[in-house]
């Protein structure tokens, strides 16, 4: 399965025709359960750092999609699965989904980002007794602490969709770059932050859309954005 990732990956992130990404599964009642214990437990100790490294890449590398990429999460997402929603920018679940990084209960922790980037979501005392424990929670609780933004009844493709959509309907150069402006800014102090931001922002202003979405306003209609 990581070959796969690493295959769409490598096809996606130079195609500016892309605006949006969801990740669901296709398998019912699991969005990802991580690693395969059989497989985990036959794997000969030097392999391990590599094994693990190759999955820290993969989290990295959907972090770094100059898109929006959104987690549909149905049924469990544990360990590396839960991991891999974590590098997703928006998550949204159905409330009886169960999440966790439950690595801690193998005796191990979570390799592929988890313990930073549960962190960033829902705090550190909250990601500390999540990791420590190894505790599963469940999709209304998850978007209580802040680990999704939103866990619907069912169908939580159906509301990633529905934001991806929302999305579409805004300017692509200005999505982009709002990320990079987001994505940057919340590994540095404020005012390094704010940098950044004021660069991203003087990227938007000779481009195309920019003039495109005050003409449409004018003229009272919705604007189409080329992506220029």
């Amino acid at each position: 399965m990581v070959d796969l990732y690493r295959k769409a990956i490598d096809e996606l992130k130079f195609d500016k025709q892309v605006r949006a990404v969801i990740i669901k599964s296709d398998v019912p009642g699991a969005f990802c359960s991580g690693a395969d214990l059989k497989e985990r437990r036959e794997m000969p100790v030097e392999e391990v750092p590599k094994f693990v490294f190759g999955l820290r890449q993969l989290t990295n590398d959907i972090a770094s999609l100059p898109f929006p990429v959104i987690a549909a999460i149905e049924g469990f997402a544990l360990g590396g699965g839960l991991e891999l929603a974590l590098a997703c920018d928006i998550r949204v679940a159905n409330k009886d989904a169960k999440m966790g990084l439950t690595e801690t209960k193998l005796a191990i922790i979570p390799g592929a980002g988890g313990t930073q980037r549960l962190t960033r979501a829902v705090g550190l005392s909250r990601a500390k007794e999540l990791i420590f424990t190894g505790r599963m929670i469940a999709g209304e609780e998850a978007a209580r602490i802040g680990l999704v933004s939103h866990a619907v009844e069912k169908d939580a493709f159906g509301k990633a969709l529905e934001i991806g959509k929302e999305i579409l309907k805004t300017g692509p150069i200005a999505v982009r770059l709002a990320k990079i402006a987001v994505d940057q800014g919340a590994q540095m102090d404020i005012n390094s932050a704010l940098t950044v931001e004021q660069q991203c922002y003087a990227q938007v202003i000779p481009t195309q859309d920019r003039v495109e979405a005050l003409k449409a306003f004018t003229e009272k209609r919705p604007p189409v954005f080329k992506g220029e």
